[in-house]
């Protein structure tokens, strides 16, 4: 049953029982149910409301994943590797190192033809990254 269904009914027991307003427990007993109404269509507005607000979150996020797909050009195939790299400069067959950069701690994903190179300039910081691995023969 509805909250404000319980209420009414409350309200109905209350006149059936002929609670004598005029007594001070019937005073009381009055105002509580007249409190307990208003809370009622309260709740039953703002559960309304509430109603309104989901439907409106989801259909906006709706949108937004079309708009993702859209824009980001994703299939439901396509995975979500961190390893891939989108760069032009990367080898997509090519093994990838992640690298932190000592200054700005910006993660850095590196192709092995990068760090045969020796050293790459830090794109978020510009700080210059040697790499040398001449006593690393496993790694």
């Amino acid at each position: 049953m509805e909250l404000s269904k319980k209420v009414a009914y409350l309200k109905g027991l209350m006149d059936g029982l002929k609670i004598d307003e005029s007594t001070n427990e019937g005073k009381i007993i009055k105002l509580m149910a007249d409190v307990l109404e208003d809370m009622a269509d309260t709740i039953e507005d703002i559960a309304t409301e509430v109603d309104e607000t989901v439907d409106l979150v989801d259909a906006i996020d709706e949108d937004l994943g079309a708009l993702e797909e859209d824009f980001y050009e994703l299939d439901d195939e396509q995975d979500d590797d961190e390893d891939d790299c989108d760069c032009d400069f990367c080898d997509d067959d090519e093994e990838m190192y992640e690298c932190v950069c000592p200054s700005c701690g910006d993660k850095i994903m590196l192709g092995e033809n990068i760090i045969a190179d020796g050293s790459i300039d830090c794109p978020n910081c510009g700080e210059k990254l040697e790499f040398d691995f001449d006593g690393d023969s496993d790694e």
